[in-house]
Order: C-alpha cells, then sequence, then structure tokens
C-alpha cells in the first residue's frame, strides 16, 4: 500500500488546516452578521430572593419575543443587581439601559437628596410604573420584638448596600424616636437576612418587595414568622415626609402561619433608565411591557399589578419621550 511522501503529507495537513480556519472564520462571520442583527438592552432587577429579579427575567423575555427597532431584534437580559439605590447610580452612569428602582429612591435620585445628597442624577427617566412594593418587617415569631421601638439594641438588616431600605430603616427608626446608633447593623441581602434569622444570627430584617417575596415564604416554610405592623401616629408622620408612601395591609396568609392581615406601607417599583437611551428603543420596550402585561402575571403574582392604568404614576423622573410617545398614543397621557 502506498503512502503519502513527506511532502504530501506536509502539503495535506497545510491543506485541511486551511479548509478548518476558513471553516472557523466562516462561522465567525455567520455568528457576527446575527449579533449585528441584534440590539443588546440589559434590566438591572436585584437579588434572587425578591420580586424584581423573576419579573425582570420574565420582561427580558418578552423584549426578546416582542421587541424590534430599525430591523434589529432586541435581545434583552435581566441581571441580578444591588436594588433601587444602586441600581439608581448605574443608571446615571449609564452602565445599564434600564434598571427596576422604587418610585421614593428615584425621587430622590433625580432631585439629589437623601441617599444622592452629593448630586443628583438629572439624566434619569421613566419607562413606566410597575406594581405595589410592600414594606415587610420580619421576625421570629419568638423573638419579643412587637413594634418599631422594640428593635433597641437588636439587629437588624436593611438590606444589601445599595437597597431602598436603609434610608426607610433611617426614617422609620427617627419618627419612633430612635436613630441607627440605637440598633445594631446588618448589610445582608433578603436571602441571607431571613437564614441568620433562622440560625438565630440576626433578629430582624426589613424587606420592601412585591409580595409574597421569595426570601420570606422560604423562612415561613421551618419557622414561625412574625410581621411587625407598621401603623399609628409615627407612621403617619413618615408619610408625610415621604409621600410615595401608601398604607395597605398586607392580607392575611401570604406566608404561612400568617393567619391575620397586618397594617404597612407600600410604594410603587418603577422601570427607569437615562435619557441617553434611543427614543425607538425605549418606545419599543415600553410597548413590549404594557401590551403584554398579562404574561407577567404568569411568574409572579405582583406581575398582574402591572397596567396601562397606573404606569406614568412614576414621581417627579421625567417619563423618557419613547416611552411618553407610547402612553400618548394609547391615551394614558395628553
Amino acid at each position: 500500500m502506498r503512502t503519502a511522501s513527506t511532502p504530501n503529507r506536509r502539503r495535506t495537513i497545510v491543506g485541511l488546516a486551511t479548509l478548518f480556519a476558513a471553516g472557523t472564520l466562516a462561522l465567525l462571520a455567520t455568528v457576527a452578521a446575527a449579533q449585528s442583527q441584534r440590539m443588546f438592552f440589559g434590566i438591572a432587577t436585584g437579588g434572587t430572593g425578591g420580586t424584581y429579579y423573576p419579573l425582570g427575567g420574565m420582561l427580558a423575555q418578552l423584549i426578546s419575543n416582542k421587541a424590534t427597532v430599525g430591523g434589529q431584534k432586541v435581545s434583552a437580559t435581566a441581571e441580578a443587581a444591588g436594588a433601587s439605590v444602586g441600581n439608581a447610580r448605574l443608571l446615571g452612569n449609564k452602565e445599564i439601559e434600564s434598571a427596576f428602582v422604587a418610585a421614593d429612591i428615584l425621587d430622590a435620585a433625580y432631585n439629589g437628596t437623601g441617599q444622592f445628597s452629593g448630586g443628583a442624577l438629572k439624566n434619569l427617566r421613566a419607562l413606566g410604573a410597575l406594581y405595589p412594593e410592600t414594606v415587610q418587617l420580619i421576625t421570629r415569631a419568638d423573638s419579643g420584638i412587637n413594634s418599631v421601638r422594640d428593635l433597641k439594641g437588636k439587629s437588624i438588616s436593611s438590606g444589601a448596600p445599595g437597597s431602598g431600605q436603609y434610608q426607610l430603616l433611617t426614617d422609620l427608626l427617627r419618627v419612633h424616636g430612635m436613630s441607627r446608633s440605637d440598633v445594631k447593623e446588618d448589610s445582608s441581602s433578603f436571602t441571607q437576612a431571613v437564614d441568620k434569622i433562622k440560625d438565630g444570627n440576626l433578629h430582624a430584617t426589613l424587606i420592601t418587595a412585591g409580595v409574597p417575596t421569595a426570601a420570606v415564604t422560604d423562612f415561613a416554610q421551618s419557622h414561625a414568622l412574625k410581621v411587625i405592623p407598621l401603623t399609628g401616629p409615627e407612621i403617619a408622620e413618615l408619610r408625610k415626609q415621604q409621600p410615595y408612601y401608601a398604607e395597605v395591609p398586607l392580607p392575611a396568609n401570604t406566608y404561612k402561619g400568617q393567619t391575620a392581615a397586618v397594617p404597612t406601607l407600600a410604594v410603587m417599583a418603577v422601570w427607569a433608565t437615562h435619557e441617553a437611551l434611543p427614543e425607538a428603543v425605549a418606545y419599543e420596550v415600553t410597548k413590549a411591557l404594557y401590551e403584554n402585561t398579562a404574561i407577567m402575571g404568569q411568574v409572579h403574582v405582583q406581575g398582574k399589578n402591572i397596567s396601562l392604568a397606573t404606569a406614568t404614576a412614576v414621581g417627579t423622573a421625567p417619563l423618557h419621550p419613547g416611552a411618553a410617545r407610547y402612553f400618548r398614543e394609547k391615551g394614558a397621557i395628553k
């Protein structure tokens, strides 16, 4: 049997290598062409134990399936992030295209108050209001904590750094005659905080999220839960200072063992962006959400509260012109 000579073998190998390289380049060119036909759009959400994360994932899927700008498909991704304060800063720095932000935090960021007193983020814009986030002050049933005043000397988490709960804890303590120095602070995420409460390493946590909140649901499955009521003249005073908060009940049986409604507060979650987002993109992603709100309710019950009827209740930050154009077409604004 004849075998190829060494030069022939070398030519064969070189030829195969050339073909392989050509094929690889062709594949890369195909991938590059496919990518060039897509426009990437990020959504900063929150921790995996909250409500922002699952709803953000469904919103990203909706946009990827529905939105097209200038012949390019919009490819959206949801990213776990540091929640409201951190998300507002990401937008202010134009590090992401959009984010979920609580209405009071968006207002503070746009106007340069509270945690943003060092400088207003005037480039922030709103795409639309989403759903009410419920304030939940959570502890173990056997903790001996029955009111905000009982937190004195106790340990409490006000959420991960950059979350909206930080300012709320300050406000709650102040209207009850206390300050942050009266409590032992922890900055764990929702999931980390409830795990610490389970283990006896934390007394309470303050959570602002759509209910039911995954981390709290998990906690209630294995431990007796107590949700501290937020009501009375102190809360009325807080609402004068923070008008974005509304008094609402946490419905009975939201969580295992919570058999009675608990008076508390709620604030709207807002889908926000920055002014540099192209108007056509803002229009298409806003349309993708508000014309498919029923789909959002399939991933979390709070998705059912996303509605065109409340979409423009975004506070003082202006609507992005692209979102405003969509809402004007639908008669939601003039």
